[in-house]
C-alpha cells in the first residue's frame, strides 16, 4: 500500500511539473498575440460580462451546494442523535433560504430595470 501511494504521488509530481514547464519553453511573437482570423481587430477582443449572469452563476452555485449538504440527511436519521442533524439541515436551509429572500427583495434576481 506505501508503494502504492508513494508510486501515484511521483506520477502526479512528474506530470504537474511537466504541465507547469511545458507551455514556457519557447513562447514567441505569433503564440503571444491574440487570434484574429487574420483579420484587423475592430474593437477590445474582451467582451463585456453581464454581472446578471454571473449572479445567476454564483446563486446556482450556492444552491448546488445546499443540495450537496443537505442529501446525506435522510441516512443522518440512523445516528443516535437524528435530531442534531435535522438542527444543522434546519439551520443550513434557514440561512440559504434568508439569503435567497434577501437577494430577491434587492432586486438581484430582476433582468430588466
Amino acid at each position: 500500500m506505501p508503494l502504492f501511494v508513494l508510486l501515484t504521488m511521483t506520477i502526479v509530481l512528474v506530470l504537474a511539473t511537466i504541465s507547469f514547464w511545458l507551455p514556457t519553453i519557447s513562447p514567441d511573437s505569433e503564440k503571444l498575440s491574440p487570434y484574429e482570423c487574420g483579420f484587423d481587430p475592430l474593437g477590445s477582443a474582451r467582451l463585456p460580462y453581464s454581472m446578471r449572469f454571473f449572479l445567476v452563476a454564483i446563486l446556482f452555485l450556492l444552491f448546488d451546494l445546499e443540495i450537496a449538504l443537505l442529501l446525506p440527511t435522510p441516512w443522518a436519521a440512523q445516528l443516535p442523535y437524528p435530531t442534531l442533524s435535522i438542527f444543522w439541515s434546519s439551520i443550513i436551509l434557514i440561512l440559504l433560504t434568508l439569503g435567497f429572500v434577501y437577494e430577491w427583495l434587492q432586486g438581484g434576481l430582476e433582468w430588466a430595470e
